[in-house]
């Protein structure tokens, strides 16, 4: 029997503020236990929350991103349920009159380009962390988290297998991170999707029953996650019998999806207007303010790279496809003039480095002052570009810049073409079979000229000029 998958995702994205929602308390990460909270995070009676203007600036520029619609009026509500790290025993989010309204995404598939519609984002507050296998026999509490901005991305349940799911949630990140809405980092918790996912005949148009699965936190957990709970639900139906509505987890040591618990729904929550707080207007003002601050995309930096900088466009798109890189290049540009060199060592060397290390390049020894200076030095033939790797290496272990590198291990290439002349007539008077040879036809035999020279010079010599004087010594 034929079957289609449908699936919905819900991105809850941390947004990058300095303090949470409705308090001043820190949303730095990895303080110890309970440290950044106040009394409005543990929800002690009598405190009253208010709200974040930067939050709003953030969610209004995702809106702005997706073309969607903003709501400069948006009110909060209470989103009632009972669990250990809620100590409020509701939830602060928006139901009825979200932030952001409508807009769309393109996903890059093998082959073309899709789009997913959103329906709705809206602000809302994390919970804390339960913690189950510090103490036995009890959970503990962290509540650090309770309290930090959310941008929750409700999609249309447009999606058709795990690989749009991971497209989807790829070009989340991208924009998330361009925007300077959030870090992105899924480690850490601050981009994590609920996946919802049901089945249905080929053909049929109405929704098969859905499942829910929550919090996954990586683009290989959501593609496994999403498969597996496919594969459940077409074995649950080919067996005659009926998926259950219910919230799963994904257990990715055993890669499965176990129930959570049964699915609420909304009426569950008993939704109504937070009465501690007004509803937020954003004027005219403000929603030009953020228009006129609105960032670079990635789109926009593709087209300038190659307009302006002369970029392929495969170069262009690697480049801007990371946040990270695409601002290390920016400030690379500003400090050397050979941008195509500049590209193919970002994309080569310098990405191959920072894959290995399985870092980014900020948490790297390298800056863009060092490798415009190392792209110099190659360009104005001070070194070879195979020189040049051995001086990379050396920067990403001790920091040094390369003109330290250069000078402490006596690297400079030799471009006086007296002395490469005096090294050529050495190698051609100490190999004269060879030469007789290479006269008699053996072109190849070149290599071994050229290869016998920079031998001699411990690789300095200048190529180009190498090559350039043994083909006139060599007539």
């Amino acid at each position: 029997m034929s079957w289609e998958t449908v699936i919905g995702l819900e991105t809850h994205v941390q947004l990058s503020t300095k303090t949470k929602l409705f308090s001043r308390a820190s949303t730095a990460f990895g303080a110890s236990p309970n440290t950044n909270v106040n009394l409005i995070d543990c929800g002690l009676p009598g405190v009253l929350p208010s709200v974040n203007k930067e939050a709003f600036y953030k969610a209004i520029r995702f809106g702005m991103a997706v073309n969607a619609q903003i709501n400069q009026t948006s009110i909060f509500d209470r989103k009632n349920y009972f669990y250990a790290d809620l100590p409020k025993g509701y939830q602060i989010t928006q139901m009825d009159l979200p932030i952001v309204l409508g807009g769309s995404i393109d996903i890059q598939l093998e082959e073309s380009v899709k789009t997913i519609n959103i329906t709705r984002a809206h602000l809302e507050e994390d919970a804390g962390k339960s913690i189950h296998d510090e103490y036995d026999g009890f959970s503990a509490i962290d509540l650090n988290r309770a309290g930090t901005p959310l941008l929750e991305i409700v999609s249309e349940p447009e999606i058709s297998n795990a690989k749009e799911a991971v497209a989807y949630m790829k070009a989340m990140h991208q924009l998330v991170t361009y925007l300077d809405v959030s870090d992105g980092n899924m480690a850490q918790g601050s981009l994590r999707c609920d996946a919802n996912v049901s089945i249905r005949k080929k053909g049929v148009k109405e929704l098969g029953t859905r499942t829910e699965i929550k919090n996954i936190n990586s683009f290989k957990f959501i593609e496994k996650a999403i498969n597996f709970e496919i594969k459940r639900q077409i074995k649950i139906l080919e067996d005659g019998e009926k998926v259950t509505q219910e919230t799963r987890l994904y257990d990715s040591s055993k890669d499965e999806t176990r129930p959570m618990r049964s699915k609420e729904f909304a009426n569950d929550y008993r939704y109504f207007p937070e009465p501690d707080l007004l509803p937020v207007i954003i004027s005219d003002q403000e929603i030009q303010k953020i228009r006129d601050e609105f960032p670079e995309l990635p789109k926009e930096k593709e087209a300038r790279y190659q307009r302006e900088l002369g970029l392929s466009e495969y170069d262009s798109q690697i480049i801007s496809s990371s946040k990270s890189m695409a601002d290390f290049f920016d400030a690379s540009v500003e400090k050397t003039k050979n941008y195509p060199l500049l590209s193919n060592w970002l994309i080569g060397e310098i990405s191959a480095y920072l894959n290995k290390e399985q870092i980014e390049i900020h948490e790297s020894k390298l800056t863009a002052d060092k490798v415009a200076m190392l792209i110099n030095r190659i360009d104005d033939q001070t070194i070879s570009g195979k020189i040049g790797k051995s001086i990379f290496e050396e920067m990403c272990l001790s920091g040094c810049t390369p003109d330290e590198i250069i000078e402490s291990q006596g690297l400079k290439q030799i471009s006086d073409d007296g002395a490469i002349e005096e090294i050529i007539m050495t190698v051609i008077n100490e190999n004269p079979s060879q030469v007789e040879a290479y006269l008699g036809g053996k072109d190849k035999l070149f290599g071994f000229f050229v290869g016998q020279v920079m031998k001699l010079t411990e690789g300095k010599a200048n190529p180009k000029a190498v090559n350039s004087i043994l083909k006139e010594k060599l007539k």
